[in-house]
């Protein structure tokens, strides 16, 4: 008898909600992290009093019972809840003082609230805001059918499509007008409907945020789902931050009867005939089970866990040729935060309209959630995390470490003193993280966010492998480097792993 129904490899959202619904499923779950802190790429981390957000800092409809987040729907399944603080605007768009929008002080604001989103944008550009309600509408018209199927019934083998027909017949009737739109990108919708330029670099850098791609790569239901999301349910931050979530995760998951061990480094798959086996640790322990899902990256499955004659030659080599998103620079600071009261607790700064959105240092993600959290930060001080792309070239022969880091991280700074132009006065605690530190605590290649799946140039591989019984989940198997994504992407991994009916009973735990 094997150890385990199901090892997971990694507890990221995508392992973590894969093992979980395994669990609620009555499956015999263990998760294994390397690390001694869960979480994956949404773990945090204290200082000195301060609580850290490593990676996602955007999150809508966690409090919302009616949201599509497919993390509150899955907290839901698993008897569990975080407590979320609602605010709108989601936060404030920094540009460059060239720009048409450069003179706000406080920034350009991004609602939620779609009409005051367009009124904002009236203010820079009313024909332009005219064009933007148009190309609202045509995501809208996309977001109306997929809304409609539950996605907790979404699973990746062909007992979806049955379902689909039985079950919702008319949001399949309203997907097919809309089937040159899934298969597009975001940016050919953006060409069919707005001509304006600044709203167009806006829709830009709001695919940017999004996918880590532009508008011309970002596949169209992505910012479908942000659309509607966004403008349809509440834009809101964990209490605790990110960890909040991956606490309330690991809960369901041990209360169903699976279990996590951290500090558990899995050194290889164990594959035999072309079946898994299960997984060999680090210090040599092996653990047995028919089915092992690994929420490491493409390129760390295949090139590290894997040996190379486990898998099939051509498909090993187009895996590991998956182009990658950059890795990132991180600030994360401890201020005091005396005469800053009514600061917004988001900001995306943009240092220049003459390099593109993804050039590294340009384009700076700004968050204090102690605006809405006071107890993430010691009394009288405010916690940033503040983060850009950075290519990880530089970092793998760097002679001195230390000073590339300050150097790198000025485009941070410059963005912070935007926002708080004092704040390096203020500091009272400073750590810098780079692509070497993302590829060590994060254990991923090259300290990727994911892959950079251009729409209409490839297609993501999903949950399945040539290797039977061995699944993937996580940022290489979903479009997107968001939350939403790699939830998705468990979802249909733990779902592909069990019958329609049983997850059809799952489905009558949601009706009131």
């Amino acid at each position: 008898m094997a150890d385990y129904d199901v090892l997971v490899i990694g507890s990221g959202i995508g392992g973590l909600i894969a093992g979980s619904l395994l669990a609620r499923y009555g499956k015999r779950v263990l998760i294994c992290e390397s690390h001694a802190i869960p979480g994956g790429a949404a773990h945090g981390f204290q200082r000195q009093g301060f609580h850290f957000d490593t990676g996602p800092s955007f999150y809508c409809g966690l409090s919302d019972p009616h949201s599509l987040n497919p993390v509150r729907q899955v907290l839901q399944v698993l008897g569990e809840t975080v407590d979320a603080i609602a605010y709108d605007p989601l936060g404030y768009y920094h540009f460059p003082a060239d720009d048409p929008a450069g003179h706000l002080a406080r920034g350009f604001p991004i609602y939620g609230d779609a009409q005051k989103y367009r009124d904002a944008v009236a203010q820079i550009t009313p024909d332009g805001a005219r064009q933007l309600q148009k190309l609202e509408q045509d995501f809208l018209a996309l977001f109306a059918p997929l809304k409609q199927i539950p996605l907790l019934t979404l699973r990746s083998n062909w007992t979806l499509i049955p379902w689909l027909i039985r079950h919702q017949p008319m949001a399949l009737a309203q997907l097919l007008p809309q089937l040159r739109n899934i298969q597009s990108s975001a940016g050919a919708m953006l060409d069919r409907t707005v001509r304006d330029p600044w709203v167009r670099r806006l829709f830009d850098l709001e695919c940017f945020l999004l996918s880590g791609l532009t508008a011309q790569d970002t596949v169209a239901p992505e910012m479908a789902f942000m659309f509607g999301e966004r403008s349809g349910s509440t834009i809101d931050y964990p209490v605790g931050g990110s960890p909040a979530i991956i606490q309330a995760l690991i809960r369901g998951l041990k209360k169903w009867g699976g279990d996590l061990r951290l500090k558990a480094h899995v050194d290889q798959i164990l594959v035999k005939g072309g079946k898994v086996q299960g997984i060999q640790l680090k210090n040599g322990e092996r653990l047995t089970a028919p089915i092992v899902i690994s929420n490491a990256t493409v390129w760390d499955t295949f090139n590290q866990l894997l040996k190379p004659e486990d898998v099939p030659p051509a498909y090993r080599r187009r895996s590991l040729a998956t182009p990658a998103v950059d890795s990132f620079m991180h600030l994360h600071v401890g201020i005091c935060s005396d005469g800053l009261s009514d600061l917004p607790g988001h900001h995306v700064v943009i240092h220049s309209n003459q390099q593109p959105i993804i050039h590294p240092g340009n384009t700076c993600m700004v968050s204090i959630p102690s605006v809405w959290d006071a107890s993430l930060a010691p009394e009288g001080h405010h916690v940033i995390h503040t983060y850009t792309l950075e290519p990880f070239a530089p970092w793998e022969q760097v002679v001195d470490y230390e000073q590339l880091k300050q150097e790198r991280a000025q485009s941070l700074y410059r963005a912070l003193e935007t926002v708080i132009p004092d704040v390096r006065s203020r500091i009272t605690l400073e750590l810098i993280g780079t692509p070497l530190t993302h590829r060590h605590y994060l254990r991923r290649h090259r300290g990727t966010y994911g892959p950079a799946i251009a729409a209409g140039n490839g297609t993501f591989p999903s949950c399945h492998t040539p290797i039977s019984g061995l699944y993937r989940v996580g940022d290489s198997t979903m479009p997107g480097i968001g939350v939403p994504a790699v939830a998705a992407s468990g979802i249909l991994c733990a779902n592909t792993l069990v019958s329609p009916q049983q997850i059809q009973d799952l489905l009558q735990t949601l009706v009131p």
